[in-house]
């Protein structure tokens, strides 16, 4: 159970972050309320999706087309857009998620493996990169001009 609330505890701000750079490099205004709903239920999935007996790193890749479904569902943007702002947030969430982790290991000297064989320490690790994500898809948003009306009318 803990090593569930562990993964919650980062997991949700990382879709929700995901999400928020997607649609902000897709020009599709945030909505932060159906953001964090669909970043929540993403995060669910992700972690059913983890338990099943596949090789590792398939989970980003299902996780990476879930994305892009869940988003071409909610929006009228093209599918080719929307692919390319998925791609885009998770090679950023993969080279944040390193030059943290080199960071970390800088400063403390500690042993690669000591920091990820102890759960709670690799979970709070991510979570700076979870809040930078969020924090790039504010300004992304703010420079990009986003699209009126890319939200479908039942969005509304």
């Amino acid at each position: 159970m803990l090593k569930f609330g562990l993964f919650l505890l980062q997991g949700i701000p990382e879709s929700i972050g995901v999400i928020g750079l997607s649609l902000a490099l897709a020009r599709i205004p945030l909505r932060w309320r159906l953001i964090l709903v669909i970043g929540t239920v993403m995060t669910l999935i992700i972690y059913l999706i983890r338990l099943l007996p596949i090789t590792f790193g398939l989970h980003t890749v299902a996780a990476m087309l879930l994305f892009v479904l869940s988003i071409i569902k909610t929006t009228k943007v093209p599918a080719t857009s929307i692919f390319l702002a998925v791609f885009a947030s998770f090679a950023l969430l993969a080279i944040l998620e390193t030059a943290i982790f080199e960071v970390f290991l800088f400063f403390t000297k500690m042993d690669p493996r000591e920091v990820t064989s102890n759960e709670l320490l690799w979970q709070e690790l991510g979570i700076p990169q979870d809040f930078l994500l969020i924090f790039f898809a504010l300004i992304v948003a703010r420079l990009k001009r986003p699209i009126s009306d890319a939200w479908k009318q039942w969005q509304a």
